[in-house]
């Protein structure tokens, strides 16, 4: 039996009508009863920690929704939706945390789960070492929402698909494309947090992946090469996919992914090299963002990405990277996945050096790393990748400065002999300790006396992070500044996914070395 797209989405839609609720709206009389029910809640489970003789507690209860649309070529793969309504409880005893949730949200489950989250941290508190302090948080009660524009959940199904498919065919123009993926997924966060502090926080979060893949392949040889997008997540409702040239991309990852499959193998070597910020982004996610948590740098958080070279003794002395090179952590933003009004524990999203003219000065903290370090406030950067999940610490968007002159890509290339232009992420390794690394990419042009001459391919970097850094000699002007990032960073045990974005201009390093990754040691 075959079935039509049109069908298909005359199916899909009758399925997904009578799956999907309705959202946690903002305005309406719903929301003033939805609020009044949620205050009733927190003061549920406050009360009850209170009464047990926990000195902090906290409640989140949230929602959030999911959907993701994946074509290929011509042809509709798959369309899912998702939600997930719950709660979780926080409770500070006798310097030891204890937390507990369930997706059951009444008053009686509430009082009952509070009690459960106070008895573990009562249990926990035998072994706690050493009792834990938070800094202060100002009482905050207030809403906030993303900056998005147009909700994609309020987009039909078929708009969407129809988009997809408008892309992949864009990519098909080429003479030589055999395939092409694409998707998109979109995530909406409706997160309600109350503190014993007296917090009543409300926020909107909504965030937009579309993505694709384009395949070339050289069937008589058996290559194969291939060209993924390098507009990524951002932190933006559907006006992201009609404000961005995603059909241009695509029309020019179908060329570019053919002149791949006939480009000049590298010779291995050093190189200085021109990095676009659709590549950079993601050696500043592993080299800048998790060794400056601070979590990692204690060694208190091992799991799924290390510790960190930046122990307490380097902070304020050690040469991170050039004079020019400044890394700036912030949660507001714009576009930022990471953005947010307030962290999981009420405070307010804000931005601060952890590089500071070359030099590394600071971590990321939360209101119980920051005790640890002598300071008197949180960064905000604790979160819970759902209302299920222990609320940790998790990156914030990480992003060096660009340049104050009007620097562009030519300016860069102009001053460059022997070099290379990096787009795009691809395969990279990093050590425990965030330190030694190599960088895959995309697409690769020789620079030869100043000028490209034309496409490599087989190209990967070699380095440690404060040599890299410190070789930084040229960024780019405020117009060549993007923003790249992360849907998916994973941290913890169990994992938890954590949405992270980092900004740069492009930026040029000298005297790096060049693998060849198409080398097989015999």
């Amino acid at each position: 039996m075959t079935t039509s797209r049109r069908d298909f989405l005359k199916t899909a839609g009758v399925a997904l009508g009578a799956v999907t609720l309705p959202s946690w709206v903002f305005e309406s009389e719903a929301r003033a009863d939805a609020v009044a029910d949620k205050n009733r809640l927190a003061d549920a489970a406050l009360s009850t920690a209170k009464r047990l003789g926990a000195s902090y507690a906290d409640i989140r209860i949230n929602r959030y929704r999911f959907e993701a649309i994946s074509t290929r070529e011509q042809q509709v793969q798959n369309v899912s939706r998702s939600q997930s309504f719950g709660f979780g409880v926080r409770a500070l005893y006798k310097g030891t945390w204890g937390f507990a949730s369930s997706r059951i949200v009444t008053p009686e489950e509430v009082r009952r789960v509070t009690a459960q989250a106070v008895e573990i941290a009562r249990a926990n508190s035998a072994f706690q070492r050493k009792p834990i302090q938070i800094v202060p948080a100002a009482k905050v009660v207030t809403t906030w929402k993303g900056a998005f524009q147009k909700d994609p959940f309020d987009v039909p199904i078929d708009d969407k698909i129809q988009f997809l498919l408008k892309l992949n065919k864009a990519a098909m123009k080429t003479q030589g494309v055999g395939f092409v993926n694409s998707a998109m997924l979109f995530v909406n966060e409706q997160k309600f947090l109350a503190t014993s502090d007296g917090s009543r926080i409300e926020q909107y979060l909504i965030r937009s992946f579309p993505s694709f893949t384009v395949t070339a392949i050289n069937r008589a040889s058996g290559d194969f090469q291939t060209r993924t997008s390098f507009g990524g997540p951002q932190a933006l409702g559907y006006e992201y996919l009609e404000k961005y040239p995603w059909l241009v991309e695509a029309e020019q990852a179908g060329e570019e992914v053919v002149a791949k499959l006939k480009a000049k193998s590298v010779e291995p070597g050093k190189y200085d090299l021109v990095l676009h910020p659709s590549h950079l982004w993601l050696t500043i996610h592993e080299s800048v963002g998790h060794p400056t948590e601070l979590d990692r740098a204690l060694w208190w958080e091992a799991n799924y990405a290390g510790t960190s070279f930046l122990t307490p003794d380097k902070r304020g002395k050690l040469q991170f990277g050039s004079k020019l090179v400044n890394f700036v952590a912030d949660r507001t933003q714009p576009a930022g996945l990471a953005t947010t009004g307030y962290d999981d524990e009420g405070v307010p999203g804000q931005q601060w050096h952890l590089v500071k003219d070359g030099v590394f000065v600071d971590w990321q903290t939360t209101r119980d790393l920051a005790p640890l370090l002598g300071q008197k406030k949180s960064y905000g950067c604790l979160y819970a990748d759902s209302w299920g999940s222990v609320p940790f610490p998790r990156m914030p968007n990480v992003s060096l400065q660009p340049g104050k002159e009007a620097v562009s890509l030519d300016n860069l290339v102009n001053s460059v002999d022997d070099g290379i232009l990096i787009y795009g992420t691809g395969s990279y390794s990093i050590d425990q300790q965030r330190y030694n690394f190599q960088f895959g990419g995309q697409t690769f042009y020789e620079i030869k006396k100043g000028k490209i001459v034309g496409m490599l391919r087989d190209v990967a970097y070699q380095s440690r992070t404060t040599d890299f850094w410190g070789a930084c000699d040229g960024l780019g002007g405020p117009q060549t500044y993007q923003l790249g990032g992360s849907f998916n960073d994973g941290k913890g045990e169990p994992t938890q996914s954590n949405a992270v974005s980092h900004g740069c201009p492009i930026a040029r390093f000298r005297q790096i070395n060049v693998l060849n990754t198409a080398v097989r040691a015999s």
